[in-house]
């Protein structure tokens, strides 16, 4: 085994590792931060007999790591990289005919395998830092083993990680030995210091900043969930922090190689760094002279929205693992403190891994990339976790739309053409489609500041962005133009016509479903796709009537377009003149309680332009009107006084006797408005056409024949009392079925009145001479025997003048009071 000038914590398992590669084809290394994993075992592994001269690849999840990476191990071989150690990553590549040693980022490796599937001349594939599962490691893994089993027996795979479930791979990679290395680290003292949701995240974690600089010595390295947030620290650090010897220096991928690089060097002699970053410093680096860590205890992370083929980034609480390893960076060199910026009882509600980007993720480019390799449905390869079902149909039925797979799943010869470059499908769409137009290097440059983040600034205007990214002259620029170059190249379209389309024009090639429409206040739009969108009213496009729309974060009720560009109306109707539909709609308006109709031309949910027109007399319209109607609520319909009592003796009976009679409460009603009331209002439009009579006509509809003659049997409208006066029954008491009437006309009834063929006794409310209420009584046989002493001795001196009998069952009944003088 290769000797090495310094020793690592790692050193004391690379027997061990070495033995199982030789034994197996595959292996797990599970290593905390500090170990050395990622720069000692590939040189380790590189003489063993199992390599004979030919390549290790390590996969990096990031660029920064990936340079950190290749930079230590040729420093380490006294070399430079591209030598011994090569570099392959989107912009700056140093590989050479020496190179023995391959640091890619993941993303460039599952291009190299579908582009090489039996990795010609490489003997062993590493994954490192696997537990950060991105979705491009899961598909490289699961391409590899299938090479393995298929083509490559000899082919070796290593899974390298800090925090990992080491059982669960291991029995994805074939019950592979699992070795682990203790590593070394400094003892770290965490301090919780709490989080009040009143206050930004920024302004706490600048004041975590500046009580550790007052407390402690050396550098800091502070974890913030996105750029936004960094830059607003350092606003605020540079305002307050007033010590010359401190150095405030951001880290995020956005930023260029220069940068990141000062970033992650050690602070110089005599001074002290704070370095502001996202999580891209959690694993794979060490940024010499940390000994404070402040972590916000958040993440942001893209989130797919398979209803929508919308991606959206969300701002998330950490896992453990993830704040595991960013506490873990205070102690690499020395003793450390580490800031926590929650209470210390909510570290055990945080999940214990990160989720998988596969779970999450647009998988488009996932199922392009399958069936370029020949899987139709890729639950057929070995994936640690399957992707999610809903996800994987949304992204067959996008490829299938932009003719990127056949109705089998199978790769077509657009698919091809959008999978030569080395972009998303919606944006290769882009490049390919802008090519026809003769703007197929308008279309590749904006491409490039949609996947190169940072490039051209962060403003909203993508129209600005581009054309800062064209001035620019930095090197990242410079390599990005000359990528761009190479994709407009690989369109190879023979141009149609040369049209100076707008940025917004080319962007809505990827994204026709996020062409959006100014609505309601400044600022707000809505996507063709139905969502909705906001720009702070300041933003010059928040003037725009159109935009498309490239990024949006938050959730459903305060999403913020990110990159958006405008687009004119005779842009959308010349591009999409196929998709645009034209109708005519009738609607119902509440306010005005009438049907108004339009004619419509609607793009997705956006509506692009309408014009009144009158109303239609059509079955249709009136179903929209009873719906409408009935929303109002029934009490709102002309329901006169005879009717409201039909509709409670019908409620009655149903309560008395069952479901046979029509269910007419204002819930039923109000479901099944369309049904009973529709065919009553046929070329009306306003509630000022629907009299008494229609809604009559419409209720009364709902009782069967057989019922109608039972109705007037069982649930009379009035009853005859002894006086001969023909009473109304109130039916809709709560406490059933009301007959009100005065005392004395019920002298001589010796029955209780009833309804229903007699099973329903009237609830009798007795009422004086002057109408008001004397007693309430379900049986009036025993109120004659009983109350009425009590009653009769009262309401005689009340009313003299009317007639009291002792004897009520023997007393003439009577609508009159006492002849005079009697």
């Amino acid at each position: 085994m290769r000797a090495f000038d310094t020793s690592l914590p790692i050193d004391a398992v690379l027997a061990d590792l070495s033995a199982s590669l030789r034994a197996r084809s595959n292996a797990v290394l599970v290593a905390p931060p500090g170990a050395g994993k990622t720069t000692r075992v590939p040189l380790a592994l590189l003489d063993e007999p199992w390599v004979e001269g030919r390549k290790i690849i390590i996969l990096e999840p990031r660029r920064l790591a990936a340079r950190a990476a290749a930079d230590r191990m040729a420093k380490t071989l006294g070399e430079a990289v591209g030598d011994t150690v090569g570099l392959r990553v989107r912009l700056g590549s140093k590989i050479s005919r020496k190179t023995r040693i391959e640091v890619v980022t993941e993303g460039v490796f599952a291009r190299m395998i579908l582009d090489d599937p039996a990795l010609e001349n490489i003997a062993a594939v590493l994954f490192d830092e696997f537990h950060e599962r991105s979705l491009d490691a899961d598909l490289g893994l699961a391409l590899a083993l299938d090479a393995q089993g298929g083509l490559r027996e000899d082919l070796r795979l290593l899974v390298m990680s800090a925090t990992l479930d080491g059982a669960r791979v291991a029995k994805l990679l074939g019950d592979a030995p699992v070795i682990e290395s203790e590593g070394r680290a400094y003892p770290v003292e965490t301090r919780y210091l709490g989080r009040d949701p009143n206050r930004r995240i920024e302004e706490q974690v600048t004041d975590a900043v500046t009580r550790a600089l007052r407390a402690e010595p050396g550098s800091i390295l502070v974890f913030l969930p996105g750029q936004g947030e960094i830059r607003r620290v350092e606003t605020q650090l540079r305002e307050r922090v007033n010590d010359p010897a401190v150095d405030i220096a951001p880290l995020y991928g956005a930023l260029d190689r220069v940068e990141q690089d000062l970033a992650v060097s050690p602070a110089k002699p005599g001074r002290r760094k704070v370095v502001l970053a996202t999580s891209i410093a959690e694993t794979s680096l060490t940024i010499e002279g940390v000994r404070v860590v402040v972590d916000s205890g958040l993440a942001r992370v893209p989130v797919f929205e398979p209803n929508i083929g919308l991606t959206r980034l969300e701002t998330v609480r950490v896992s453990r693992a993830a704040a595991d390893q960013r506490r873990g960076r205070a102690g690499r060199t020395e003793p450390g403190i580490c800031y926590r910026l929650w209470e210390e009882a909510a570290t055990g509600a945080l999940e214990a891994f990160a989720r998988p980007e596969i779970l999450s993720a647009d998988l488009a480019p996932l199922l392009l990339d399958c069936a370029a390799w020949g899987v139709t449905d890729p639950s057929a390869l070995a994936f640690l976790d399957p992707p999610p079902a809903p996800a994987t149909k949304e992204a067959r039925v996008l490829l299938q739309q932009l003719s990127a797979l056949d109705e089998g799943g199978r790769i077509t010869q657009e698919g091809q053409r959008l999978r030569n470059l080395p972009l998303p499908p919606r944006l290769a769409r882009m490049v390919l489609v802008a090519g026809s137009h003769g703007q197929a290097r308008e279309a590749a440059e904006l491409a490039a500041v949609l996947v190169e983040r940072g490039l051209g600034g962060d403003v909203v205007d993508l129209s600005e962005r581009v054309d800062r990214f064209r001035r620019d002259r930095s090197k990242r620029a410079e390599d990005m133009r000359r990528m761009a170059q190479g994709w407009a190249k690989e369109s190879d379209s023979v141009s149609k016509e040369n049209s100076a389309l707008s940025t917004g024009s080319l962007l809505a090639f990827s994204y026709p479903d996020r062409i959006a429409k100014a609505r309601g206040k400044q600022g707000e739009y809505l996507m063709a796709n139905g969502r909705g969108g906001v720009l702070e009213p300041h933003e010059r496009l928040a003037r725009e009537p159109f935009l498309a729309i490239a990024e949006i974060a938050g959730d459903a009720a305060s999403a913020r377009i990110l990159a958006a560009a405008p687009i004119s109306l005779v842009e959308i109707e010349a591009d999409y003149a196929d998709d645009i539909e034209q109708r005519e709609e009738v609607t119902f308006d509440r306010q005005a309680k009438a049907l108004r109709a339009r004619g419509v031309r609607r793009y997705g949910a956006l509506v692009l332009n309408e014009r009144p027109l009158s109303v239609p007399a059509t079955e249709e319209s009136a179903r929209i009107f009873a719906a409408g109607l009935a929303s109002l609520g029934i009490d709102a319909l002309p329901l006169s006084k005879a009717l409201a009592q039909w509709r409670e003796r019908v409620m009655f009976l149903r309560r008395a006797e069952g479901e046979e009679w029509p269910d007419l409460s204002n819930e039923a009603l109000v479901a099944t408005a369309e049904e009973w009331f529709a065919p009553h209002l046929v070329g009306k439009t306003s509630l000022n056409d629907v009299g008494a009579d229609t809604l009559s006509e419409a209720l009364r509809s709902l009782l069967p024949w057989n019922l109608q003659r039972r109705l007037d049997a069982e649930a009379p409208t009035h009853i005859e009392v002894p006086t001969g006066s023909e009473i109304a029954i109130d039916y809709g008491a709560e406490e059933g079925p009301v007959l009100a009437v005065r005392v004395q006309e019920l002298f001589g009834l010796d029955k209780h009145p009833t309804i229903a063929a007699g099973r329903v006794p009237l609830v009798l409310h007795l009422l004086s001479p002057a109408q008001r209420p004397i007693q309430i009584t379900r049986d009036l046989p025993g109120f004659w025997r009983g109350s009425w002493t009590a009653v009769r001795a009262d309401m005689r001196g009340q009313y003299p003048k009317h007639p009291w009998p002792e004897d009520p069952l023997s007393a003439p009944p009577t609508r009159r009071a006492k002849p005079r003088g009697t």
